[in-house]
């Protein structure tokens, strides 16, 4: 089966996917940071026996994955592909995972709360990543118990994420808003009206460059679906600023080159740091979006971001690698993936 991020979604020019994370918590149950980890271990025996159970509808969807008992690469590769959070991974006794084939779902045990449900979507769906998050809760909570108040809603470890337990998230790919200097601006809007936009690395783009997430930062108050609509608002916006400056840069022959140059490089490269990777693909996307690049889609550059991480290299290889061995291997991979598509 394929994988969530190797196909493009909506407006996949300038919205790489969207998350969705619920936190939920048994309820009676002391949250995880005050537990042993005997009793954490009981909590995700408890977790996985109500979803893979042969009356659960999840069961043929979902695998198990023993935090305790993985490799340190595949706990890391876990992260690259934003399956789990880096602090999940920090400290395994107790821990447990459900993925689903495609890795588009997931259920993570006691990383802070009980269950911290996490879906994906590729590209600008929001309502699909929902959707998913929203069934999910609901077959969970048929045979689990969650801990909810009236008045504050689903309860949490954290008092931040009281209420819906939601945080919703797009990352995005915006070098033209960052070349007029408008992400500034942009982010300080945001903050105004209970949103957070930070840089972002990670699924081919520089951290320090054009990638960001936007994410909302209200829980208490507002319904999942109200804020989901703001989110999906607000990045239809920037949606709209992002292919307008787009137009312009284009015609810079300055831009067009750095494209051309950089597009080149990839293609002929015997070594590739995962940076130097990281940078020059930022340029070839935006090369894509803009027409410059009419050889390679939105589809194959998600597949190769993902693909040569550096967990994901030592992964695939089947063994630990040097620096050296891993921009080696990051090249050849590279080279041969755009011969095949151009």
């Amino acid at each position: 089966m394929g994988k969530w991020y190797e196909e493009p979604g909506p407006h996949a020019d300038a919205v790489l996917c969207s998350h969705v994370r619920l936190a939920r918590n048994l309820s009676g149950v002391p949250f995880p940071s005050r537990m042993s980890v005997a009793d954490r271990r009981a909590v995700s025996e408890k977790i996985c026996a109500a979803a893979l159970g042969e009356n659960s509808s999840l069961a043929a969807r979902f695998r198990r994955v023993d935090m305790e008992t993985v490799s340190k690469t595949e706990a890391v590769s876990l992260v690259e592909r934003r399956i789990v959070s880096p602090d999940f991974i920090a400290e395994r006794p107790g821990r447990a995972l459900l993925v689903s084939a495609d890795e588009s779902a997931a259920l993570m045990m006691n990383d802070g709360d009980h269950i911290r449900i996490r879906t994906a979507a590729a590209g600008l769906d929001l309502a699909a990543a929902y959707s998913d998050a929203d069934t999910l809760d609901t077959i969970l909570n048929e045979f689990l118990r969650f801990a909810f108040d009236r008045e504050l809603g689903y309860l949490t470890e954290d008092p931040v994420n009281l209420g819906t337990g939601m945080i919703a998230s797009l990352d995005l790919h915006l070098p033209a808003l960052t070349e007029s200097g408008a992400i500034g601006r942009l982010s300080a809007g945001f903050a105004r009206i209970g949103l957070s936009m930070h840089g972002v690395s990670g699924l081919g783009l520089e951290p320090k460059g054009a990638a960001y997430r936007l994410s909302n930062q209200v829980t208490l108050g507002i319904t999942e679906q109200e804020a989901i609509s703001n989110l999906n608002s607000m990045a239809l916006q920037m949606i709209g600023q992002e292919r307008a400056e787009r137009e312009k840069l284009a015609r810079d022959l300055e831009i067009q080159d750095t494209v051309g140059r950089s597009y080149g490089i990839l293609k002929t490269a015997r070594l590739l740091s995962y940076g130097e990777f990281l940078e020059l693909l930022s340029a070839v996307r935006f090369g894509v979006a803009t027409g410059l690049i009419a050889e390679v889609g939105y589809g194959e550059i998600g597949r190769l971001a993902m693909r040569v991480q550096p967990a994901m290299l030592a992964r695939e290889s089947g063994g630990s690698l040097s620096a050296g061995e891993r921009r080696a291997l990051r090249a050849r991979i590279v080279r041969d993936t755009l011969a095949r598509t151009a």
